[in-house]
């Protein structure tokens, strides 16, 4: 076994790689990816009168396209009775951070971080009440999101798209971690 300097024995330590602590309600559902000599194609969804197959008890109301800045932020949306089910191109590479607010919630309080993009082909179902936001990790291209609600936008009372600040769970979260 080989011994280390005293520098290097302080610091040494061994990288976590067992799975962080799960949101309640929060599902990741891995898509087929289909490939050939020309390219590839990544089915989304097959809908049933709104009816999401692949997420049970989805009613899809509206699909929405979204770009993010390189190396852009953009946090925390929060729902009462919306539920996101998100896409990110596996070119692209975005940290979807996900934290459990629900008063009560077998999960409440934790806090995800997850990758989507960097070559995978999946949706996130993000539930009411679990805030949400992202960071494009790519440092010189925008980052695609492709996303469907279950609650149609809209501006007043109706509205059901809070926000916390960016910085509400720490600002270290939305860091790259160096290992």
């Amino acid at each position: 076994m080989s011994q280390f300097n005293d520098p290097a024995e302080a610091a040494y330590s061994v990288q976590d790689y067992g799975s962080s602590p799960a949101i309640e309600g929060v599902e990741l559902i891995a898509l087929r990816r289909f490939n050939d000599d020309g390219g590839s194609m990544t089915e989304l969804a097959r809908l049933a009168a709104g009816q999401h197959e692949g997420v049970a008890g989805f009613e899809a109301r509206q699909m929405n396209y979204s770009v993010l800045d390189p190396q852009a932020i953009k946090a925390f949306h929060l729902h009462r009775r919306q539920t996101d089910v998100w896409f990110v191109p596996p070119s692209d590479k975005i940290m979807l951070v996900l934290a459990d607010v629900r008063s009560g919630s077998a999960s409440e309080g934790v806090v995800q971080r997850l990758i989507l993009g960097d070559g995978n082909s999946r949706l996130v179902r993000i539930p009411p009440g679990v805030a949400h936001g992202c960071r494009n990790l790519r440092p010189s291209t925008p980052g695609s999101i492709i996303y469907f609600v279950d609650v149609q936008f809209s501006v007043g009372e109706e509205c059901d798209e809070g926000r916390l600040p960016w910085d509400h769970f720490g600002t270290e979260l939305w860091e790259v971690e160096r290992a």
